[in-house]
């Protein structure tokens, strides 16, 4: 170490954080089940588009938050990546650098968080356009999700949408739907989806029932369509 100068020591140190942000950081593999094309959309991790049967795979790290991966459908790009979805939409954009416009499922995550724990979770805040699985395929833990249920084709007239199904705060944007001031509970429009998809999130504070975790440095896989 002595050959190293001090003029050196700024560089070792940015290498040295960015090997170990990296070396704990979590693979998600995304698939396409469905017998469509879908462009699945991820934050981090941009876009794709992916035709029945391919599989995109981003490499996340260690301590993101906030995180979501979610399928666009009924997209259109052009040449430079710039177009439109029915589904999903991200500011019109193939590269997603924001989250997308629902009506969307979503899978959620955060991890290396309290405990070194991942949290994860499939979320129908945002309403429901495909179902999704969002399971560990590493370290042991086997505890995933899914919401497989024909929330589209079922959804009830007043959150119907091209190409998917609304959650309640989308349409109506009350306070009882989208408890955005003090505690809420479940209504009959977030009891919709709570009875055909038990383990995903129905509304913003349906924590209990809704919330996974597996240790830090856990893979993952999200399928559309499984």
């Amino acid at each position: 170490m002595s050959s190293i100068t001090k003029s050196s020591w700024p560089f070792f140190f940015i290498i040295a954080i960015s090997f170990s942000s990296y070396a704990n950081a979590a693979l998600f593999d995304i698939r396409n089940n469905c017998p469509f094309t879908v462009w699945a959309a991820a934050v981090p991790g941009g876009g794709r588009q992916l035709d029945r049967g391919q599989t995109w795979t981003i490499n996340v790290p260690s301590g993101t938050t906030q995180a979501r991966i979610w399928a666009r459908t009924g997209c259109s790009f052009d040449g430079a990546g710039r177009g439109r979805c029915q589904t999903g939409d991200c500011n019109g954009l193939l590269q997603c650098q924001g989250f997308g416009q629902p009506p969307n499922t979503l899978a959620e995550y955060a991890l290396n968080q309290f405990n070194n724990l991942d949290f994860f979770d499939i979320s129908l805040v945002d309403g429901f356009n495909v179902p999704m699985e969002f399971s560990p395929n590493s370290g042991g833990c086997s505890r995933g999700i899914r919401c497989t249920a024909d929330i589209n084709g079922q959804c009830p007239n007043e959150l119907r949408a091209p190409g998917g199904c609304n959650n309640p705060c989308t349409v109506f944007r009350t306070n009882e739907y989208c408890c955005n001031v003090g505690r809420c509970g479940p209504t009959n429009f977030s009891r919709y989806f709570k009875d055909r998809c038990p383990d995903a999130y129905s509304y913003p504070q349906d924590d209990q029932t809704s919330t996974f975790t597996c240790a830090g440095g856990t893979n993952y896989r999200v399928v559309f369509c499984p």
